[in-house]
Parts: C-alpha cells; sequence; structure tokens
C-alpha cells in the first residue's frame, strides 16, 4: 500500500497510508435530472512571470485538456468565473480569449458552456451605471460571439456606485433586455468576494433577496436561473421555492452541495473542478432515481470541499490547482498571480488526506511522488 509522510496542522511528520482511488466511469451524456456546470479553473504557463499584478499567461494546452477532461464526464463548462482567478490575476484580455478558446472546444465536442460577464474590462474602474452596463454589454458581445450562455457576474463595480436596489434593477434590466438567450445571473457573497458586500442594494440578506426575487420575477422570460454562492442551505431553500417557473436555482453552496442538489436545486460549482468523476457518478445515479449511490458518491467529497474553501474562503482556488496538479492534470504546481502561496503546506497535505479519502487521487503514485517534491522544496523530509 502507498504512503507517504505529511506534516499536521501540530507541526509533526505522520505516516499516511493512501486508500486508493474509487473506479469512476466516464460518460460525456449530460445528466437529465439537472442542469450542472463544473466552474473550471485555468493552468498558468510554468515559462511566463505571472507574478502578482502581472498579467495572466496561460498554459493553453493543459487548459483546454482539463475542459476536455470536465465535458468527457458530462459536466458543463462554466467558464471565466472567480474558479479561473477573475478578478485575482485573471485579466480581461486573457479572459476573453479563454471564452473564445474553451467554447470553440466546448461546443464542437458537444457539451455546453456558459462564460462570465463581468465589468473588469475598463481601462479604469466606471464612474456611473452607464460605464458599468457598458463594460458588461462590451463583455456580452464576446461571449455571445463565442456562441456561450451568459453568466451575468456580480460586478465589484456596483456596490462602489449604485445608491440603492433601484440601481442595481436598472443595470440588469438594461443587460437582460439585450441577451440573446436567458442569462443565468450570478449572485456571490462577501466570503468569496468581500467587495461584494451589499450587493443587490443592502448588506441585509433578507431586504437584498426580496429586491433580486423583485428582479428575476420582472424578467423572467430572459432569466434561465440564478446562481447563488452565500453558503446558507435554508437561505437556498427558501429562495428556490420564491423563483418563479421555469428559473433554475444553480446552487454555488460548496458546504451544502450533496442535499440541495437531491432536494432540487441545480449545479454551478467550483468543487465540481476537483471532484468531476465523483460529481458525475453522483448526478447519473440522480437520473436513475439512486439516492443511495448519490450520496456514496458525493457524501465523501463534502470534508474535502469543506476544507478546500475554508476560510479565507476566496483562496480555495490554490486547492484546486493544488489537487489538479496532484492528478496530472498540469505540469506543475503554478498559478497566476502566484497565488500557488496563499495556503499553507498543512493546508494542502490536509487536502492530500480528503482527497485520497474521497477516492479523488487517480494515481496514487504520481499523487505521492509530487507530493514528496512539493514538500522537500517546503524543507519538510528528505
Amino acid at each position: 500500500m502507498t504512503s507517504i509522510d505529511l506534516p499536521s496542522l501540530g507541526g509533526k511528520l505522520s505516516e499516511y497510508r493512501l486508500s486508493g482511488p474509487k473506479e469512476w466511469a466516464a460518460d460525456s451524456r449530460p445528466a437529465t435530472s439537472r442542469v450542472v456546470f463544473a466552474a473550471a479553473h485555468v493552468v498558468a504557463d510554468p515559462l511566463a512571470d505571472n507574478a502578482p499584478g502581472a498579467p495572466a499567461v496561460l498554459d493553453w494546452e493543459s487548459t483546454l485538456a482539463f475542459r476536455e477532461h470536465l465535458t468527457r464526464h458530462g459536466l458543463g463548462i462554466a467558464e471565466a468565473m472567480d474558479t479561473a482567478q477573475r478578478g485575482m490575476g485573471l485579466t480581461w484580455n486573457t479572459a476573453a480569449e479563454l471564452i473564445k478558446r474553451s467554447s470553440a472546444q466546448t461546443l464542437a465536442a458537444g457539451g455546453r458552456i456558459a462564460c462570465g460577464v463581468g465589468t473588469d474590462s475598463a481601462d479604469k474602474p466606471p464612474a456611473s451605471l452607464t460605464d458599468v452596463i457598458e463594460c458588461y454589454l462590451q463583455q456580452l458581445a464576446i461571449v455571445e460571439e463565442a456562441g456561450a450562455q451568459a453568466i451575468i457576474m456580480a460586478s465589484r463595480d456596483l456596490p462602489r456606485i449604485a445608491t440603492s436596489a433601484d440601481d442595481y434593477a436598472t443595470v440588469y434590466a438594461e443587460l437582460l433586455r439585450q441577451v440573446k438567450q436567458p442569462a443565468i445571473l450570478h449572485w456571490l457573497g462577501p466570503m468569496f468576494d468581500p467587495a461584494l458586500t451589499g450587493y443587490w442594494g443592502s448588506a441585509d440578506v433578507t431586504t437584498a433577496t426580496a429586491s433580486f426575487v423583485e428582479l428575476i420575477c420582472s424578467q423572467a422570460d430572459k432569466i434561465d436561473g440564478v446562481k447563488v454562492s452565500l453558503l446558507d442551505a435554508d437561505h437556498e431553500i427558501a429562495l428556490r421555492a420564491a423563483l418563479p417557473d421555469g428559473v433554475r436555482l444553480y446552487t454555488g453552496d460548496d458546504f451544502n452541495y450533496p442535499g440541495l442538489i437531491e432536494s432540487g436545486s441545480h449545479a454551478l460549482l467550483g468543487i465540481f473542478d476537483p471532484i468531476a468523476p465523483a460529481a458525475a457518478a453522483a448526478v447519473r445515479a440522480l437520473d436513475q432515481g439512486d439516492t443511495t449511490a448519490f450520496h456514496r458518491a458525493l457524501d465523501d467529497t463534502v470534508p474535502l470541499s469543506r476544507h478546500l474553501f475554508g476560510a479565507p474562503t476566496y483562496y480555495y482556488k490554490t486547492g484546486v490547482v493544488f489537487l489538479a496538479w496532484l492528478n496530472g492534470h498540469q505540469p506543475g504546481f503554478r498559478m497566476v498571480g502566484g497565488l500557488e502561496s496563499a495556503r499553507s503546506i498543512t493546508h494542502l497535505a490536509e487536502a492530500f488526506r480528503l482527497a485520497d479519502r474521497a477516492g479523488l487521487l487517480s494515481d496514487p503514485d504520481l499523487a505521492v511522488e509530487r507530493m514528496t517534491a512539493l514538500l522537500a522544496v517546503q524543507g519538510i523530509g528528505s
């Protein structure tokens, strides 16, 4: 049995014996009971600068190959979202190229793709609601020209500029008026991005939710669904019940996703990037009405997800990329913006253990080899 000496949070090394991977059968057919997207990470070019503040340079071959991996498991691609380090190293010019390349590849393979539309393309921060709308529309045009569905992302600029819920309604009404196909609205909580505090016009979640629902009801024919990442299962269930018929709730709750998906939510999740084989198997089981198999595939992934998305939650991308590297999806553990340094070696060691216990280290020998090399760089082990 493969083993490795791993550090613990208490600062000691102890032997860890790997359980080995579970057998996950790839099936490119999409789920029938739920619409499921995995928000995909990007792979940094190891020969480029990619330091904090430097323009993002991607390893395009590895980045696109990972999207093929997700499509082979029947998952939709949520592109150029926060998992791809949007707003944390991925600049708009690179995001636009990513949207074009990823959309062309995914659509040619018969997959489903939706892409993030934001306001991070301006040379200087927008100064008015009109500026915000113009930025959104510029990005919407790129996404729709690529043939992808639009995800209207929460904008850091709106909490800074908007003075009321009416200002949000004005911006979103204009955007939805111009979409060519129903879009997905995105509500990302401040635990993912503190700059989004007070979104929809209030820091009080109940008040913000009332404004959000009013907007959705007024524009329901232009909205495919809403992606909510507040890490509050009770709030999501109540919001789901308040949505008009035909508007989906895409859970973005990386803590409580099994129960929320089983009870009726669809999914657009960052955790579905590292757990893609398990997520796909779980949803296929749900298609067959087999909730036992659904939970058998998914429940063991929850401790891993809660660890990766632990505070500060916005650094979850580091663990996502780390696991992709362990599983051989990319040649190095390097991130745009130098974000590979955002989590401690003890945090990553625990991610290693939890991924193994969930049956998600596909090649234990490779994972041990790479983890051993990373430990050595940190001055741990031989």
